[in-house]
């Protein structure tokens, strides 16, 4: 029997080598070449054979008019709101987590809802057929025409799939999966690569919106290499604590609608619901005033959120000070910090300075910058803020307060949960009046400090 040839395969971008190397050439991470056995040479000529001679028709760009592509709604408002409006004939939508945090349960509770007025298909890699009725019957979900295939095999997938043509189809998950035309195991860079592109080019011919189910590893990233990324449509991610009642699917790439775009849900006996207000989630509920407390006004996709922004100063005891951030970029904590000390006066250097956004929300947007501050400085100097108080705005190196996107919508969020000042970039000032909110516009950190300490 011929040896089968192998290549080392770069988990981060794909690329190819014949040998193990630290580094992979191309995208320069270190320790990400996977040895996995590749496509025989003779399968790779045939294809190339039958494509040969073939050639494509070229259209010039003028000639082509777009069109808006049907949405199908499934019937969960949240999930639909992160996917643009619903699920779209022939696109694939990736979606990740941590184990247990509630992916199968959200696509079943999905399915069950498209099953009553379409042909759906659970395609179960991981869990048998009884498992699965077993987790429909403890959510209570209505009896429904959803048909369940518990298989791994691609090929046999695929022909179950042609001869089904469902509307919608959930493969769960795609690290299960494997081909005949491979020999390396399930889950290996190969056969999920293979397995992704078959299923997409499937779902792209016949017109079934696919959705696949994938692992993430140890640092959240979803398993298997970066290009499974590029292959598929949408790519969401479950994110919060599993310890937690509530879980946020956020969309980090989306063809067919905004990215960033946030969908809020608890965990409940009967499955995951919608949250119509995330605000009221993260925002903590204090009996008394506290120190070291800023509610953020952020925006996530084409929704504003109020977050409330917590930190904690206190004397270090090791001449090493510790700057840690939960919630929060890491790496803009001690820019802050040095931006403040320089333009504003205030040393923390000898100071543990912890960070935290409430809720297990995370939060990436620069914007959070001036509530940092607020937060900070409140707990240094033990005063608490203004009830009542929101802010938001990007703080520059010079000391300068830049503006944020979406300013408007912000401060109407704002107002309309009861808030009655505000503290933003000069560039972001209302041209009108918003009823119920007294807007405070700056431009500078020292001159933004003075405002909350005149606010007390």
């Amino acid at each position: 029997m011929a040896r089968s040839k192998t290549a080392f395969v770069c988990t981060e971008c794909g690329a190819q080598v014949l040998r193990w190397q630290g580094q992979c050439p191309q995208c320069q991470a270190w320790n990400t070449l996977v040895e996995t056995v590749v496509e025989a040479a003779s399968a790779a000529g045939s294809r190339f054979a039958a494509l040969a001679g073939q050639t494509a028709r070229l259209q010039p760009l003028s000639a082509l008019q777009p069109r808006e592509e049907p949405r199908q709604p499934t019937g969960l408002d949240e999930f639909d709101r992160v996917l643009g409006g619903g699920l779209v004939a022939g696109g694939v939508v990736l979606i990740g987590g941590d184990p247990g945090i509630g992916k199968s349960t959200l696509l079943l509770q999905a399915l069950a809802n498209l099953a009553s007025t379409q042909a759906v298909v659970y395609v179960s890699g991981e869990e048998s057929g009884e498992q699965v009725a077993l987790r429909a019957h403890r959510l209570q979900l209505p009896p429904s025409a959803l048909q369940m295939l518990a298989e791994i095999n691609l090929e046999r997938i695929l022909n179950t799939l042609r001869e089904a043509k469902p509307r919608v189809a959930v493969i769960d998950s795609i690290q299960t999966i494997y081909s005949e035309a491979l020999q390396s195991a399930p889950g290996s860079v190969a056969q999920v690569r293979e397995c992704a592109a078959q299923l997409t080019r499937f779902a792209k011919q016949s017109g079934t919106a696919l959705i696949l189910v994938g692992h993430v590893t140890k640092d959240g990233t979803l398993a298997g290499p970066r290009v499974l990324e590029h292959i598929v449509d949408t790519v969401l991610y479950f994110e919060g604590d599993t310890h937690s009642s509530f879980r946020l699917v956020r969309a980090f790439k989306n063809r067919f609608g905004a990215v960033n775009e946030l969908g809020v849900f608890a965990m409940t006996e009967r499955g995951l619901r919608g949250v119509s207000n995330p605000s009221a989630i993260f925002l903590s509920q204090h009996s008394q005033q506290v120190s070291g407390s800023c509610v953020l006004v952020t925006q996530e996709g084409t929704r504003p959120l109020l977050v409330e922004v917590q930190a904690l100063v206190d004397g270090s005891q090791s001449p090493n000070p510790r700057r840690l951030s939960v919630g929060l970029e890491p790496t803009r904590l001690a820019m802050l910090l040095a931006v403040m000390h320089r333009h504003a006066g205030v040393v923390c250097f000898d100071q543990d300075v912890f960070v935290n956004a409430v809720g297990g929300v995370k939060i990436t947007e620069p914007a959070a910058d001036l509530a940092i501050l607020f937060a900070i400085v409140s707990s240094l100097r033990d005063r608490p803020l203004r009830r009542g108080l929101a802010v938001f705005g990007e703080v520059g190196l010079a000391g300068e307060i830049r503006p944020a996107p979406r300013g408007q919508e912000r401060l109407k969020e704002a107002a309309k949960l009861g808030f009655d000042t505000a503290i933003v970039p000069k560039a972001n000032a209302p041209r009108q009046a918003i009823e119920g909110l007294r807007v405070i516009a700056v431009d500078r950190v020292e001159e933004a400090l003075e405002r909350m300490r005149e606010l007390e």
